[in-house]
């Protein structure tokens, strides 16, 4: 086990799934794992393993923003042998077409600041997605039926953001949501030669000031869950 995590070596999976929420990790393992047992409460950061069509998975919470992603990404790689880590939560839409509960695959994740920043030191490091894992979930989400938009993210190291001229810019180019953990996790793959996606739920926007009502958000999310499954064992 780890500081963070309470769980012995062998019980964390391969292929983990890493909601912010630890209340989205167990809700998310109850409804889409077989034999799901919990393998990590320390700090109420809720982990379980089970069975999804006979891979074993980990479901475990990562905390909000990238410092406390590093935490649990870190110790998921280097103590428990994690070899697939692909984010799922929701973020904050950034373009007029992209819409309320739409999935967004994040091929790239731009950011300001990182954990990762101090050994970057003036290189602008560009982290990306995992082609394979990326491909995959395309795949899978058409073949849902689900509208997917794939592109750039901003990773924010805020949640009270109050800067209105960058949030222009990264409209102007492109950038299609906004989150605060992919870039981190993104840049820890690539570090330790691990696969690293985002799938993400659009639940609220910033140009509109829509927003997924609580009630509909678990349903909304399903979509999501299932896309990051199948991408990580590449079963459209």
């Amino acid at each position: 086990m780890t500081v963070h995590i309470g769980a012995e070596v062998g019980q964390i999976a391969e292929t983990v799934l890493m909601p912010g929420d630890p209340y989205r990790a167990r809700w998310a393992a109850e409804t889409f794992l077989e034999g799901a047992e919990l393998v990590n409460e320390v700090r109420g950061m809720l982990g379980y393993t089970g069975t999804w069509r006979g891979h074993r998975v980990t479901i475990q919470g990562s905390g909000m923003g990238m410092p406390s992603l590093s935490i649990y990404a870190n110790e998921l790689i280097t103590t428990y042998g994690a070899q697939t880590l692909v984010r799922i939560g929701s973020c904050g839409g950034m373009q007029p077409h992209v819409g309320i509960r739409d999935v967004i695959i994040a091929m790239t994740a731009s950011t300001i600041t990182s954990p990762s920043s101090g050994i970057m030191r003036e290189l602008n490091y560009a982290p990306c997605a995992d082609w394979g894992l990326l491909k995959a979930a395309v795949a899978a989400a058409e073949a849902k039926g689900t509208t997917t938009h794939v592109g750039g993210i901003y990773s924010s190291d805020v949640f009270y953001a109050e800067r209105p001229d960058l949030d222009e810019q990264m409209v102007r180019h492109g950038i299609l949501g906004v989150e605060m953990e992919a870039a981190e996790l993104y840049t820890l793959a690539a570090r330790h030669g691990r696969r690293a996606l985002a799938v993400l739920t659009v639940s609220d926007h910033l140009q509109t000031g829509e927003a997924l009502p609580s009630d509909e958000r678990e349903r909304s999310f399903g979509d999501m869950v299932e896309i990051a499954l199948h991408a990580a064992f590449d079963e459209a």
